[in-house]
């Protein structure tokens, strides 16, 4: 089962490494967004996705543009409409 992380160097990096080991204990597939350069990380997860080293406040708006990208490229792969997914109505309402 493929994991998917954000694993940039912040406050939380030592907890999501940890959980990295935990999923990869059980034989999962990991993904990391991680900060470029970060040998640590390639070393620990399957797939990398590197985001530039920026200020703190921009990391939140960095790595959640790969994610975006990847959703969309799975979608596509799996052949589903990415203009009108599944559900949706429920969620936003049109007027």
């Amino acid at each position: 089962m493929p994991v998917v992380f954000i694993a940039t160097q912040d406050a939380s990096y030592e907890k999501v490494f940890s959980n990295i080991e935990e999923v990869k204990a059980r034989r999962g597939i990991v993904i990391a967004v991680c900060t470029e350069g970060d040998a640590d990380m390639e070393s620990r997860a399957d797939f990398t996705i590197e985001i530039p080293r920026t200020m703190n406040f921009m990391m939140p708006i960095l790595s959640v543009i790969p994610l975006q990208l990847l959703a969309y490229y799975i979608a596509v792969l799996r052949g589903c409409n990415v203009d009108q997914p599944r559900n949706l109505a429920k969620s936003v309402t049109v007027e």
